[in-house]
């Protein structure tokens, strides 16, 4: 997966919550003298600094101070050596506190590192208090039904100790900084730091700032390893050795067999460690992430890994490579067994670890015997573009670690979440993250029953049904199709209706499946574009009906005024699928009766689905714009990234007057404003060009439509007007209404 900025040589440091890093778990099944060497390379043999225990227990403090100011005195924290309470593992420790309930700590939170001790406070928080913690733009935090202070519950026996069966908890997606982390301010970046360390992540992938060290390095240091001198970044640093791939527009990548290649590495390593400190000794390198090799000789395969690892350990002798597993998947024509194992064992064993990305749906592990020996981590990918779709596959997440874990052979030593974009479905990532404290499979239909009394901060039998029929539905996803929203109203085919075939069906039996080097895509003909669709609409809008009869218990919940306006936005716009379908046969009928009446219905399924997201502050266009102004430090760049954010979450930037960017639409969203401004125009130029065709008895002129569509949206990326940043309207009666018109 392709970051919206191409980067170029990507070294990129992992910083680490509290700063340290966990040493491998010796419990863990498998590979033993593999996790061995990639403990002693975190390490660091004493040589990296690791926060002190008091620091670690000052920041647990910090984190509840935060979260639940009202409760700061009523746990104490402690960090305890691995050989202690938690028997040489990674583990927390939940226990009554000595002392008076009333004017001291209540519960006493043991672990062997800060995050252990924060994921020991969410862990106590959800299976005693009955709390929730999401994202805020999935709802927020659900703490109403923890107890007041003095009143705490109290740990049966002589308390519960949770280990980490395995010692890594990944973090991030290369490109989830572009995505939805870009234009944070450090009040957000606080509440996911800490959000991380209650979900137990401690391999959290760290971009921000990596510019600075390229700057801080300058073209200087580069002439001085070259031997020459440069006065622009335009030219080459040696000739024949720096490459551009016209695929990705303007990316240079200076060639691993060139010696300069490690000499760049090197100083770029130093650099970080220079301005960060001692910290780390894992590194992010995925230059064969969508870049195919230029032969498949294992031999130069085998040269170019091994350049890269040289690179990373002339910097840091304790280097570990992590390395996204998404190529093996995406170009898996190219990497059969000899590439595989000719770029997996160029590295010193120990010192390789791999991200199994798309684990979730596609898991390499199984096809590959264990990555060939080398460690790995089993990864749910789930996301691409930020996209907003209701979607997962529980049973996958439930399970798949476990299997994992427990096969024949194992080299897995941790999980973790390889999303493109965060901040939806809730439940998929509480249940993922949960799966870093799991030694055993979860009975999902228990678990829900329990994630819904917690999310809502009630018991509620119309909820629980609902979840349970969305866990066989929407939840469900078993057809092996990765989910890249392609809804009609966000991303609407860019095709003449004259080119795909008659019989336009919405029936999947006749889709085909076609493999693309991203992902896998559903097709209704050799033409027309098919949404993703694996479950069934009417069960999913019978859960509906019941998230809204639970609304007069529920209304005040933001938790569940989330979940209803998402799950109502699914519905309609699955809907408005189908009348494109029943549209576009209208007109191959040639029945102007008919496309008039569907096309009025599917533009005005796109007012109604900007009103309903309007109602809620997690689905508007205006903060995305207004959080990318507010980091402009001139009216220039003030200027540039308002237009950055508008040009991602639409057309990209390399169009012409004629063709539409290849990724327009990749990084689309359900956001009020967006549909209104953009989405509804779009689609409001083609129909009327369809009616005219029809009425005057000419072919669609597809060009033309491009030319007048792609000239509006560039008018719109350099726009300037205002959106809202605060919800109008009331969610339930909203809802409430959409149903009654479009399903009653």
């Amino acid at each position: 997966m392709r970051p919206p900025t191409p980067l170029p040589f990507l070294l990129l440091l992992l910083l680490l919550l509290v700063l340290l890093l966990p040493s491998p778990s010796a419990a863990a099944a498998g590979g033993a003298d593999g996790w061995e060497a990639i403990g002693a390379a975190a390490a660091g043999g004493g040589r990296r600094r690791v926060a002190s225990p008091g620091e670690q227990e000052a920041a647990a403090a910090g984190l509840l101070r935060r979260l639940l100011p009202s409760h700061a005195r009523s746990f104490r924290f402690q960090i305890v050596s691995k050989g202690g309470v938690c028997g040489g593992s990674s583990c927390f420790r939940i226990s009554n506190a000595d002392g008076s309930r009333r004017n001291g700590a209540e519960i006493l939170i043991q672990g062997t590192t800060a995050v252990e001790l924060a994921s020991g406070l969410h862990w106590y928080l959800k299976y005693w208090c009955g709390a929730h913690i999401s994202w805020d733009k999935t709802g927020g935090a659900q703490l109403a039904s923890v107890p007041l202070p003095g009143s705490l519950p109290q740990v049966k026996g002589t308390g519960v100790k949770i280990e980490r069966p395995v010692p890594w908890n990944y973090y991030q997606n290369v490109v989830t900084s572009s995505y939805s982390f870009v234009w944070w301010d450090w009040k957000r970046w606080e509440k996911e730091i800490d959000w991380m360390a209650l979900q137990g992540i401690n391999l959290p992938l760290a971009f921000t700032g990596q510019e600075a060290i390229w700057q801080k390095m300058g073209w200087t240091t580069i002439t001085k390893l070259a031997g020459s001198t440069i006065d622009t970044a335009e030219e080459n640093i040696v000739p024949n050795t720096v490459d551009g791939d016209p695929r990705w527009c303007c990316t240079y990548l200076l060639d691993p067999s060139d010696a300069l290649f490690i000499d760049v590495g090197q100083a770029f390593i130093r650099q970080q460690m220079k301005e960060y400190g001692d910290i780390t000794n894992i590194y992010n390198c995925d230059t064969f992430n969508e870049n195919t090799p230029p032969t498949n000789e294992p031999a130069y395969i085998s040269s170019l890994g091994s350049a890269i690892y040289e690179a990373m350990s002339r910097g840091n002798k304790d280097a570990v490579w992590l390395m996204q597993g998404w190529l093996f998947y995406s170009d898996a024509a190219f990497w059969k067994e000899p590439q595989m194992k000719a770029l997996l064992h160029s590295v010193p064993t120990g010192k390789m670890i791999v991200l199994d990305l798309f684990a979730d749906v596609k898991p390499i592990w199984q096809m590959s015997s264990q990555f060939y020996g080398v460690p790995y981590i089993w990864c749910m990918l789930h996301n691409f573009g930020g996209n907003i779709e209701m979607y997962g596959i529980l049973d996958s997440i439930a399970s798949g670690p476990i299997d994992a874990r427990t096969s024949h052979n194992s080299t897995m030593v941790g999980v973790g979440m390889c999303m493109e974009g965060i901040e939806h479905n809730p439940v998929v990532y509480e249940l993922m993250s949960e799966m870093a404290f799991r030694s055993q499979k979860v009975e999902v239909e228990d678990w829900l029953k329990i994630y819904s009394y917690r999310r809502y901060g009630q018991s509620n039998v119309e909820v629980e049904k609902a979840w349970g029929i969305l866990y066989h539905t929407i939840y469900n996803c078993t057809d092996g199709i990765a989910d890249h929203n392609k809804d009609y109203i966000v991303e609407f085919p860019d095709i003449s209706p004259n080119s795909f075939s008659s019989d336009v069906s919405k029936r999947k039996a006749i889709s085909e499946v076609k493999k693309h080097r991203r992902f896998v895509l559903s097709e209704v003909s050799a033409s027309l574009p098919h949404p993703h669709l694996w479950y069934s609409t009417k069960e999913a809008i019978k859960a509906l009906e019941l998230f809204l009869n639970a609304g007069n218990d529920l209304s005040k919940s933001l938790t569940y005024r989330y979940d209803l306006v998402d799950l109502t936005r699914q519905s309609l716009s699955k809907l408005a699928n189908e009348v494109y379908l029943d549209a576009m046969n209208a007109y191959r009928k040639k029945d102007s009766n008919g496309l008039n009446f569907y096309t009025k219905k599917f533009l005005e399924l796109i007012v109604d689905i900007d009103t309903l997201l309007a109602s809620d502050d997690n689905f508007l266009l205006g903060p995305w714009l207004e959080d990318a102004k507010s980091l402009a430090r001139t009216e220039n760049e003030r200027k540039q990234y308002e237009w950055n954010a508008r040009t991602q979450v639409t057309m990209w930037y390399d169009n012409t007057k004629t063709e539409q960017s290849k990724l327009h639409d990749y990084a689309n969203k359900f956001w009020s404003g967006l549909l209104k401004s953009y989405y509804l125009p779009r689609a409001s130029k083609y129909f009327s060009r369809l009616t005219k065709g029809l009425q005057e008895n000419q072919s669609f002129q597809l060009e033309e439509w491009r030319k007048d569509w792609i000239a509006y949206s560039n008018e719109w990326q350099s726009g300037k007007e205002l959106y809202a940043v605060k919800a109008t309207g009331d969610a339930l009666a909203i809802s409430s209404s959409l149903f009654k018109k479009y399903f009653s």
